[in-house]
């Protein structure tokens, strides 16, 4: 099995890259957002530890983790997005290399670890990493049409990531994902290629 860490901003396109993994690939996927929504549910350690941290006030009528608070702390306040990182970023990573483990035993193709924040301690679980890399401009008008999202909160979120060399410095391999579908499919195709039949580094 290889094993690919699929990382890039938000509003990259890393979910059209994820949809051609799996339906021309077979690849499995795990998002390293859902693993982190699943470990802040009520019981979870995640949940516990935020709670602990932040008080009830971030807590929903249900008694679950308010959504709208949370992504609000994230966003605005870099002392409260750096402590929640501190908590779950951990607690995802751990998870996430157990599922890798776990899937290599069980046998397949391929698995993608999808990811907006790179896994800072890899511990040589991923065979290569890819950054998917898109013009800002065309990130916030995809953001606005699909999510709904106002050019300023685009732009908030796109500020807290990572930057475009801080990715290209922890990956392998930089996808190019502001044309076409068939340059996009050419470019996974070559990249896939080469991947299970050299180590010999190539320009796409």
């Amino acid at each position: 099995m290889k094993v690919i860490e699929l990382t890039g901003g938000v509003g990259a396109g890393k979910s059209r890259i994820l949809e051609l993994l799996r339906d021309r690939y077979g690849a499995k996927i795990l998002k390293a957002d859902e693993t982190a929504r699943g470990l802040q549910k009520k019981g979870q350690p995640g949940y516990e530890k935020i709670v602990n941290t932040f008080g009830t006030g971030i807590l929903g009528p249900d008694g679950e983790l308010d959504r709208e608070k949370l992504a609000s702390l994230i966003f605005t306040d870099e002392a409260a997005r750096e402590k929640i990182n501190e908590i779950i970023h951990p607690l995802v990573w751990k998870q996430i290399h157990e599922s890798v483990r776990t899937a290599r035993e069980e046998g397949g193709a391929l698995f993608v670890v999808e990811t907006a924040i790179p896994d800072q301690n890899p511990d040589d679980i991923y065979d290569e990493v890819w950054y998917v890399y898109t013009l800002d401009d065309i990130r916030i008008r995809r953001l606005m049409e699909s999510r709904g999202y106002s050019e300023k909160k685009a732009l908030q979120i796109m500020e807290s990531q990572y930057t475009k060399e801080q990715y290209q410095s922890l990956a392998d391999h930089v996808i190019d994902n502001q044309g076409s579908l068939s340059e996009l499919e050419n470019q996974i195709k070559k990249l896939l290629y080469f991947l299970e039949n050299t180590d010999k580094d190539f320009d796409l």
